[in-house]
């Protein structure tokens, strides 16, 4: 037993959040709990349609896996001794059994790219346009399906060959012949600097492939936020990749096992196709929503503005992101802050969604973010809620080295430990060994999340329950079927949206289902 002093800080350990299935069961395992029990709510549409964009071998490689689905997938098998001792791995039990869907691979809805087409547009010139027209060969069909074909899509899936991947990527600095320069780049920006940020159209012209990143994956999810149609984009490397071999005989990229991959295509299917979550948490307290602050600078923006949005989650996993307005949101300390105008309106939004859904104004709503609240738009968040609402900002930080925790000395400590600093500042570990799967899933001893209650309008809540809401909401990302995040989703996918907000061709409402960003 280990004794601490008098002098220590106060270490406590959180239970690992347990999540909601069928027929109100619980599991702490989103693979256990579908595996058991199937989603929360069980599949609105069983039978699900889905369209498919790829060269033609991509196709046959996406029409072996819909086949896959189908049936039950096993962990690669290394002897029975390993296998027990790989409780982060599980069997995956087929489509139906799991998630309720039913995925006909012969009514897959399917659009060939020709292959030599591709060839020649990621090798354009000049990069933006490469990337742009690239895209554009792979929305082409989607759109004409969406404006010619009354067959509804529930989702859209990419199968990306590699080099697209390789190719239509931004280049980390390295410039090709034929590239503009950023300055070049900036003075093409500085004539449109006055026009918003989602002013793009599909159909761009020659000036307007510069407003976005040259990035196939954001290009994609950007452009489709004006069809409002979810997409999946995976690479033909994950569905087959003994068909990829380097000059040794390997294959080229190292992947998940088939029964991982397995979940969490049929994870991002279920989620992207039905009307909620495979999911949610299940012990959370009523009438709580949380809020994540997402900030993204407008790449070469000739005054260095930056795009704002806020992304809500509940309990029950749904999740929405609301736009604020573009401005310069970015001080000369390199944090950010709102006007009151701004702060106010993107708050309303919240706040007025969240009455919508539940019929009455959320109890506590939390604000999560990576830096402070200055006073003007702390007020305006204030003011946006009802007084009823304990409106709390909390600032969530990452560490990098400066504070660790052993476990008899040698051993990550337990996932779930928290070191209370005081009644507004703790240390958490949402990383590290878990019992449950009897193992720690990181490249080297966890860091701990540094949170702090930074204000509050109606008295500050108690920071072992602001500290379990964080932990509970490193378990509802529906983008994979993990055990558990090392972030909560509020702050774990304010970069990725943020990435695909800033671009120029993105368009939609001011607020839009979280599912169409990831």
């Amino acid at each position: 037993m280990t004794v601490f002093a008098e002098t220590s800080l106060p270490a406590t350990y959180i239970e690992e959040p347990r999540l909601g299935f069928r027929h109100g069961q619980v599991s702490d395992h989103p693979k256990d709990g579908l595996y058991l029990y199937g989603p929360v709510n069980g599949p609105d549409r069983p039978d699900i349609r889905v369209g498919v964009v790829g060269t033609q071998h991509g196709l046959s490689l996406f029409r072996k896996w819909a086949e896959v689905l189908r049936g039950e997938v096993k962990i690669p098998a290394r002897g029975r001794r390993d296998k027990l001792h790989r409780l982060h791995l599980s069997d995956f039990p087929g489509l139906e059994e799991a998630f309720g869907l039913r995925l006909d691979p012969a009514k897959l809805v399917t659009y060939a790219i020709d292959g030599g087409r591709i060839a020649e547009t990621v090798n354009v010139v000049n990069h933006h346009e490469a990337v742009a027209a690239t895209a554009d060969l792979f929305l082409a069909p989607v759109e004409r399906h969406a404006a010619h074909e009354e067959v509804a899509i529930d989702v859209w899936v990419f199968v990306v060959p590699e080099i697209v991947f390789e190719t239509c990527r931004p280049n980390m600095g390295k410039r090709r012949k034929g590239d503009l320069t950023p300055g070049e780049h900036g003075k093409k920006q500085a004539s449109r600097s006055d026009l918003p940020l989602l002013a793009g159209v599909i159909d761009q012209s020659l000036e307007q492939v510069f407003d976005d990143v040259p990035d196939f994956h954001r290009q994609i999810k950007a452009r489709l936020l004006k069809l409002a149609a979810p997409s999946q984009l995976v690479r033909e490397t994950t569905l087959a990749p003994q068909e990829f071999l380097n000059a040794a005989g390997y294959p080229r990229r190292g992947t998940q096992d088939e029964a991982t991959v397995a979940w969490n295509l049929a994870t991002g299917l279920f989620y992207k196709t039905q009307g909620s979550p495979p999911w949610r948490i299940a012990d959370m307290r009523p009438g709580v929503c949380y809020v994540g602050l997402v900030f993204k600078l407008l790449p070469n923006h000739p005054q260095n503005y930056v795009c704002c949005a806020a992304q809500m989650f509940l309990s029950e996993g749904d999740g929405v992101v609301f736009r604020g307005a573009n401005g310069p949101w970015q001080t000369r300390e390199k944090e950010f802050h709102l006007s009151g105008a701004v702060a106010k309106n993107l708050l309303s939004m919240v706040v007025e969604t969240y009455k919508l859904k539940f019929g009455a104004y959320p109890a506590e709503l939390f604000i999560h973010g990576r830096t402070s609240f200055n006073d003007e738009e702390w007020e305006a968040f204030v003011e946006a809620a009802p007084q009823e609402t304990n409106v709390v900002g909390v600032r969530i930080k990452s560490t990098y080295g400066e504070t660790k925790l052993f476990r008899d000395g040698d051993y990550p400590c337990l996932r779930g430990t928290a070191l209370i600093l005081g009644e507004r500042d703790a240390y958490l570990w949402a990383s590290g060994y878990a019992p449950r799967i009897d193992t720690y899933l990181g490249p080297e001893t966890p860091n701990p999340l540094y949170v702090t209650v930074l204000r509050a309008s109606n008295g500050l809540p108690q920071i072992g329950a602001v500290l379990t809401d964080i932990l509970g909401l490193t378990k509802i990302n529906y983008n994979a079927c993990n055990f558990s995040d090392a972030m909560p989703v509020t702050i774990r996918f304010a970069d990725k949206v943020g990435d695909i907000l800033v671009m120029g061709s993105a368009a939609g409402a001011e607020k839009q289902p979280f599912k169409f960003y990831i």
